[in-house]
């Protein structure tokens, strides 16, 4: 019970370290909690889901920096068996700026976690803020979900999704690898890339994508006639014509049970069908299997 208390408050207490939730109270407890620490007892956190750091944006943020100092503190924990030493659980953009900037020290508010509350943190922080791309976002739910056993419900609470959000950022991840770089490098939209889940050749249409400037609406169109153009490939096969001892086996079968029977049978293995017309003819089929 205390830990699904804790996991509850954990988007909610990140919002008032990182500046989110504007009640005075909680501003008065983080400045009282922060310090200043020399800049080299930082250190970057491995498990940050966060990968692509833009060097025009560093140098951006660097030039606030510098004139303005780091407003909000970054959020740390105790690196175990080190003194001053400190893991980023939140502001590794900041403090990249830092260094660019070359501050001396930067202001932090330590918090004691442990690894899985910090991978929350850090992806609450920047799902928040949108920092993340959505293939950092998808990779930062799989581990969650793979290291430490999260449902996707219970992740899509922590966070403050949808559970549809959830599941479609997974869905990214089984895109083929230069599809991902697309959408990493931002040359085409998370919306481009689930349209392109649907498509046999996600590659071929991603190139297209790029190069004709196509919106995630004509993506979708272009699957959809991918599809019908399938099913009637289907339905113009001729079917296999079946041998003289399955049709007499379909026959007897359903001359026993009064309904239409129908066999597929295919090498080793297959199907058999039954056709009910009512509710009444389905519980005699049950009432059969079962006896």
């Amino acid at each position: 019970m205390v830990e699904e208390v804790t996991r509850s408050r954990l988007g909610r207490g990140l919002a008032a370290l990182i500046g989110d939730v504007g009640e005075e109270t909680q501003a008065i407890e983080r400045v009282r909690a922060t310090r200043r620490v020399p800049i080299e007892f930082i250190r970057a956190n491995p498990r940050n889901p966060r990968r692509l750091f833009r060097d025009e944006d560093l140098q951006e943020l660097a030039a606030s920096v510098k004139e303005r100092g780091i407003i909000q503190p970054l959020v740390v924990r105790s690196v175990a068996g080190t003194a001053d030493a400190y893991e980023i659980v939140a502001g590794e953009r900041r403090w990249r700026a830092a260094q660019q900037a070359g501050l001396h020290e930067v202001p932090i508010h330590l918090v004691e976690v442990g690894d899985r509350e910090a991978l929350e943190l850090a992806i609450i922080e920047n799902v928040q803020r949108s920092d993340l791309n959505p293939l950092e976002e998808a990779m930062g739910y799989s581990e969650l979900i793979e290291q430490f056993g999260y449902a996707q419900a219970d992740l899509a609470r922590i966070i403050g999704k949808s559970r549809s959000h959830v599941a479609n950022m997974l869905r990214l991840m089984k895109l083929p690898e230069p599809v991902q770089a697309y959408l990493r490098d931002g040359q085409i939209t998370a919306g481009h890339a689930r349209a392109l889940l649907a498509h046999a050749d996600p590659e071929r249409v991603a190139s297209e994508i790029v190069s004709q400037g196509l919106n995630v609406r004509q993506v979708e169109a272009l699957a959809q006639e991918q599809a019908e153009a399938a099913g009637k490939a289907r339905q113009s096969r001729p079917r296999a014509e079946k041998d003289a001892d399955t049709k007499a086996l379909e026959q007897a079968l359903s001359d026993s049970l009064g309904m239409v029977v129908s066999i597929d049978h295919r090498g080793a293995g297959g199907e058999v069908r039954i056709r009910y017309k009512s509710l009444d003819q389905l519980d005699e089929v049950c009432r059969r299997l079962k006896r």
